[in-house]
């Protein structure tokens, strides 16, 4: 203990740390827009073909196993719709349920509106951040600008030499 204590007292002229609320008159007030997406096609299919598979199977387990045996499944189960909307391709369906239709589709209403967004911000020479929980949404995406000729960075959690990329994001 005294060692952790020596030592935080050596860093410490190293280390700034600060909060939210010190540095929150520096930053821009933020912004929120909701822009709601409405499936089409293969891929409101496909949700709906888990949505229903799901359901089914998950009343069977929950019937026969009760709510705490079953909270994995029930996760898992939210994680396949989650991806659905986001895009067909991330869905891999080798442990859901057998429904119709496949993740073989590249249909995505996200993933158009996505880029049908970035080209506008593009031309108005906008920064742009994306986030997503899933990385390999950030792969379909890196995919795409690559193909588009789109000059972009990626941060991830695997991503060791952090401070390249976001000079890079800053410098344009």
């Amino acid at each position: 203990d005294e060692m952790r204590v020596r030592l935080a007292e050596r860093v410490r002229p190293f280390l700034l740390r600060r909060t939210k609320e010190q540095v929150l008159t520096e930053l821009p007030p933020k912004t929120e827009i909701t822009r709601w997406v409405e499936l089409s096609g293969t891929q409101r299919d496909l949700y709906e073909s888990l949505r229903l598979a799901f359901d089914k199977k998950l009343r069977q387990v929950l019937h026969s196993r009760g709510v705490a045996q079953s909270q994995i499944m029930i996760l898992d189960a939210l994680l396949k719709l989650r991806q659905a909307c986001c895009d067909p391709r991330l869905v891999k369906l080798h442990d859901a349920p057998a429904t119709r239709g496949g993740a073989g589709s590249v249909e995505s209403a996200k993933f158009d509106l996505l880029f049908e967004m970035l080209a506008e911000l593009l031309d108005e020479k906008r920064h742009i951040l994306l986030f997503s929980q899933f990385t390999s949404m950030l792969g379909l995406i890196e995919e795409e600008l690559e193909q588009r000729g789109i000059d972009y960075v990626k941060l991830t959690g695997q991503t060791k030499d952090r401070e390249t990329p976001i000079r890079r994001f800053q410098s344009g």
